[in-house]
């Protein structure tokens, strides 16, 4: 069984906590730099509580989930791959290029196993349609929608990146995923309702458009100005030979670009947290990359920060 710890306490610790636990691997150790959170989550999860990565390592760790927000990442990660201890780091994996790419070039250089948490991809209607023969796609287009005013450092720019660097990424990656590198991108952004709202210093609007040489498109718009409570998340794709009309990673309606067709509904209850943790731990016993290496959050981050320079300096960006 391997034995897995946790790097930062927070909400998203416990998703990635039970899908550890759902995955039949050893929850051992729970790390924050406040000690007393850290004793919290283990008295509630499992584990041994510490507020020194190091320590936690010292009791042996196959898997260091990373959960931190990306602006408290301090080269942990980089030092756990020093030791030998294999990584899964949630998203975005960082907040520029520079400190990604120094991630991701520290996993190459060593020999652990090293993913980025991108778990849309691990849907299974995600994994459905990329398993059949759809011919290429030629247009995307997706939605994120909510209203919350999250927590301080997620209204923070400075700390979050923003909504797109934050939450849009997500189809940011599976734009690339299901359609590969596009050649352009175009947005806008703007706080349209929240000025008055202490520390909001991020976007709660935008719109983002990839474009490809060969003229295909994806389009994403995002808010956070939508019905309080609700979380739309969804996204239409394209293809020559088949429509996918997604509600979410393990809900969508296929149907074939031909006339006549019958669509046919795909749904799933599976967890993709629990099958990303089912990857990486295979990967490691197996000693295979990851499904999503963690160099693609780099390629993620580079398009993410690509569209908020677009938005913020009003032009079209070229990533070639």
């Amino acid at each position: 069984m391997l034995r897995v710890g946790i790097f930062g306490c927070g909400g998203i610790a416990v998703r990635h906590v039970n899908a550890t636990k759902a995955a039949r691997l050893d929850v051992v150790a729970a790390c924050s730099r406040d000690l007393a959170k850290a004793q919290a989550f283990t008295a509630e999860h499992g584990g041994q509580p510490f507020d020194d990565l190091d320590r936690m390592i010292d009791v042996g760790l196959d898997l260091l989930v990373v959960t931190t927000p990306p602006f408290g990442r301090r080269g942990e990660a980089e030092h756990a791959l020093s030791r030998g201890v294999n990584l899964l780091v949630e998203k975005p994996i960082a907040l520029d290029m520079n400190a990604a790419t120094r991630m991701a070039d520290a996993v190459e250089a060593s020999d652990v196993t090293a993913a980025i948490g991108f778990m849309y991809r691990h849907g299974s209607a995600v994994r459905d349609w990329q398993a059949r023969d759809t011919g290429p796609v030629g247009l995307y287009a997706g939605a994120y929608h909510c209203n919350a005013l999250h927590a301080d450092w997620w209204r923070d720019e400075a700390q979050s990146g923003g909504q797109i660097l934050e939450q849009v990424v997500h189809q940011i990656d599976l734009i690339r995923y299901l359609m590969g590198e596009p050649a352009t991108v175009y947005a806008r952004r703007a706080n349209v309702f929240h000025h008055d709202t202490p520390g909001y210093s991020v976007e709660d609007v935008s719109a983002i458009t990839f474009g490809w040489d060969d003229g295909r498109i994806a389009t994403i718009n995002a808010s956070n100005i939508a019905t309080p409570g609700v979380w739309q998340k969804e996204w239409n794709v394209f293809a020559e030979k088949l429509t996918g009309r997604f509600s979410s990673w393990n809900e969508a309606v296929f149907t074939p670009t031909i006339a006549g067709a019958s669509p046919e509904p795909i749904v799933s209850p599976a967890d993709p947290f629990i099958t990303q943790m089912e990857d990486v731990a295979a990967a490691i016993r197996d000693k295979r990359a990851p499904l999503i290496p963690l160099r693609e959050g780099v390629a993620t981050l580079k398009l993410a920060l690509a569209a908020r320079q677009s938005a913020d300096e009003r032009r079209e960006i070229d990533l070639r």
